[in-house]
């Protein structure tokens, strides 16, 4: 496993494109020459090897990089992999000024490269693969954390009718909703009883929270789908939208917390603040994190916030085993892929711990 300070390089990096998730580069360059103003061919692909669901791809041209994001092949998850989604909220996002990737196509014609795909600027800048930002200062840490608390809460300000996702999404019952789609797909994944997933898909949907009014929620918002500036506390862009959609973004919020309360046994190397000296390294504590976004978003301390922990662990293990799955099947995305399956379990058993403090029983 790599160490902490390597884990930037071992995933931001692109490589040669793997064997099976290959296709036919000039088809795709003529393709994109007749379609994306100022594509200039010839094209160079490269696959990078971050990511553990939809594929994603470096385009270099003489003149310009894009990335390219499609469907892993092979049978999917219902709902799942949804590129035509992330196309169409970035889309919604950009003009807004939200610090999103510029889009420039979306295919669904399969015949170009095998699945649908779409095309959006490669925006330059540093992805942080580590919650202790190796090679920033205190200072810096800090600025950093705020701005990521900043633009969440605008994204969960923003008026999502007045920019025409009024059909993104189903309004209302959004946990409620989340925990049936996680254990449906747990079930169809699934590798191993782990009890305290059966007693949380029991808990969860007899004890739902009282949702406050619905906003636009990224699904996985987290420190590594963030571009930021190589060397100023900005945010450029926010990526990986496949699980947006409208809904709870008290859901979205603490899902984001889950970094302050990982387990070790459930974290990859460096991937948590569990145990972590904040104050020395310029980390905001998880109580003054929650208040900064409760002021910015002007509402009060959720009285459930155990509730939404337990809920998005049980979430995050829902997620994992999906991967673990098609990495059994031979359709997972990451060739790291099957490292999750020893995940899924601590997650679990956290999720429990924070039902047990929300006031489940047994």
């Amino acid at each position: 496993m790599a160490a902490p300070h390597d884990r930037e390089q071992v995933f931001s990096d692109a490589q040669h494109v793997r064997g099976q998730h290959r296709f036919d580069v000039a088809r795709l360059g003529n393709y994109l020459a007749e379609r994306v103003n100022g594509f200039t061919p010839p094209l160079r692909v490269r696959q990078f090897k971050g990511g553990q669901s939809n594929l994603t791809y470096e385009l270099i041209t003489p003149n310009h990089k894009y990335v390219l994001r499609r469907k892993p092949l092979g049978q999917l998850l219902a709902s799942a992999h949804a590129v035509d989604r992330e196309y169409r909220i970035i889309s919604a996002l950009h003009p807004s000024g939200f610090p999103v990737p510029r889009p420039h196509l979306l295919c669904e014609d399969e015949s170009v490269i095998g699945t649908m795909f779409y095309v959006m600027e490669y925006v330059e800048g540093r992805i942080y693969w580590g919650p202790l930002l190796p090679d920033r200062t205190p200072q810096q840490r800090h600025a950093i954390y705020d701005v990521m608390n900043d633009t969440l809460a605008r994204l969960h300000s923003l008026d999502w009718r007045g920019l025409n996702l009024e059909d993104f999404g189903k309004p209302g019952n959004y946990v409620a909703r989340q925990v049936a789609r996680w254990t449906k797909q747990y079930r169809a994944s699934e590798t191993e009883h782990i009890i305290e997933m059966e007693k949380l898909i029991e808990w969860l949907p007899e004890h739902l929270p009282e949702s406050p009014r619905d906003a636009i929620v990224h699904g996985d918002y987290r420190l590594d789908n963030m571009v930021f500036h190589p060397s100023e506390p900005r945010l450029l862009a926010v990526i990986d939208w496949e699980l947006c959609t409208i809904g709870d973004p008290m859901a979205d919020f603490t899902y984001h917390l889950l970094q302050w309360q990982m387990p070790n046994a459930a974290s990859k190397a460096g991937m948590t603040l569990l145990d972590v000296d904040l104050p020395k390294h310029g980390v905001p504590s998880m109580d003054e994190y929650t208040a900064r976004y409760l002021a910015r978003t002007r509402r009060e301390r959720p009285p459930q916030l155990y509730y939404y922990i337990a809920y998005n662990f049980f979430r995050l293990a829902g997620i994992l085993q999906g991967i673990v799955g098609r990495a059994r099947d031979g359709t997972a995305a990451s060739a790291r892929a099957a490292e999750n399956a020893s995940r899924v379990k601590p997650l679990a058993e956290r999720g429990w711990h924070y039902a047990m403090l929300a006031g489940a029983h047994g």
